[in-house]
């Protein structure tokens, strides 16, 4: 199938070629017509494959007849990066039909926003909060929206912002189209998005799945030599793009200074941040004027950006559903990407749950050779064990070595929670 057998308006199509779309992927092609029939819609899918497109462009044919300059579509998303790339996604498939959108978020001031707003724009991107403030102070109404997009609902639903969603909706028409698209849904979060869907058809590929040209990787690393393991990797491999993960705002700070003062070339982005710099980190990291971004979940959710090589979890995230988000960012578009997890033996009933999800087994490796570094972490505290070799704990029945090196890294065959970690 092909894009141009959906039909789109002329103007639509422009924004396709401009794009360089030629053929749907599987959510937009199981989306797409079923959105352009009017249907409510629950999208699950992997992130990366597509869904922004998959409810913008029947979107973008819908709005193409009817009055313009009045609000007449909201899409609603959980963090600012998010709602700030929708944004842009729209304006490069918009870019003949003349239709505008203007995105709201708190973080920074609120008249360029108005501003936008009331110079005609047919769609608004919009995060809960600032969008509520907007609708408080009857900067204007949702009285003539048609249609209704939730995207990344189970973070937004599952955060708490179910609430704020609620006072929207009663805004909102009763006689509108509503989208509801997430790359995870759980049951109980499933029941909740039901409520905004009227006679909602279902449209799913392997949402709890990474993409499938996604590796996976686990380095089974005592917590004091994740430091060091990561430069080690960084140096040793061929890394484009690396997107590292910590669990804590203070982690990424301390940890990018800390490579940053090793001189590699890395920016962090994290929660205290203000907006201003979240978008410069995110502007220099996909432009490659950073080759490394260290990061909080807040870059883990529907953050799109081009060759990503790798992502690496320096911390293991907390939920299988996490890890699905973090890893969704690179193998992007049907490209090959990597995703290395560093873990610890804490970790084990966590990586068991990683496992599941996934449906197979990580390639288990084990941490280099690092005799006589003595480094502190950031964020930890200095070990007071000697740096030279520990002594390894008796071998576990079922311990099965099966090594061979490759490089400083050498593959471990041996299940995790059953080896010890080697330390050196």
């Amino acid at each position: 199938m092909r894009f141009t057998d959906f039909q789109f308006h002329p103007a639509v199509n422009s924004g396709i070629a401009a794009c360089g779309y030629t053929t749907p992927t599987p959510i937009q092609e199981k989306a797409i017509p079923l959105i352009l029939a009017g249907r409510d819609i629950l999208g699950l899918a992997q992130t990366g494959t597509g869904k922004t497109a998959a409810f913008v462009l029947p979107l973008l044919q819908r709005l193409q007849s009817g009055p313009r300059r009045k609000v007449r579509a909201l899409v609603v998303a959980p963090t600012r990066e998010l709602a700030e790339q929708i944004h842009e996604n729209i304006g490069k498939m918009a870019i003949q039909t003349g239709l505008k959108s203007a995105v709201v978020y708190g973080g920074i001031g609120k008249q360029p926003q108005i501003g936008k707003i009331r110079a005609g724009a047919e769609i608004i991107v919009a995060c809960p909060g600032r969008l509520l403030d907007l609708l408080n102070e009857k900067v204007f109404n949702l009285d003539n929206i048609e249609v209704l997009i939730l995207d990344e609902a189970d973070h937004m639903l599952d955060k708490g912002f179910l609430p704020a969603i609620r006072r929207i909706i009663k805004q909102l028409p009763t006689k509108r189209q509503s989208l509801v698209f997430s790359a995870t849904m759980p049951r109980e979060i499933c029941h909740l998005a039901e409520e905004i869907l009227k006679d909602p058809a279902r449209v799913q590929i392997n949402h709890s799945l990474p993409a499938p040209t996604i590796s996976h990787a686990l380095f089974l690393v005592d917590k004091e030599r994740k430091t060091a393991l990561l430069k080690s990797i960084i140096r040793e491999r061929e890394m484009a793009s690396t997107l590292v993960f910590t669990r804590t705002r203070h982690k990424a700070k301390s940890l990018a200074l800390h490579l940053q003062k090793a001189g590699f070339s890395v920016s962090s982005l994290q929660g205290d941040l203000s907006q201003q710099k979240r978008q410069k980190a995110l502007d220099g990291f996909r432009q490659r004027t950073f080759k490394i971004l260290v990061a909080t979940d807040i870059a883990a959710r529907g953050i799109d950006i081009e060759g990503i090589s790798h992502v690496i979890n320096y911390d293991v995230p907390d939920t299988s559903e996490t890890y699905t988000h973090r890893t969704g960012r690179t193998g992007r578009a049907s490209h090959a990407g990597q995703a290395l997890t560093f873990a610890c033996q804490e970790d084990s009933r966590t990586i068991a749950l990683i496992e599941q999800a996934l449906g197979k087994k990580m390639t288990r490796e084990f941490s280099p050779d690092f005799a006589g570094e003595t480094e502190m972490n950031p964020g930890e505290e200095r070990s007071e064990k000697p740096a030279g070799r520990s002594m390894p704990r008796k071998r576990k029945k079922g311990f099965s070595p099966g090594r061979r090196k490759t490089g400083n890294v050498r593959a471990c065959s041996c299940d995790f929670g059953i080896s010890r970690l080697v330390s050196r």
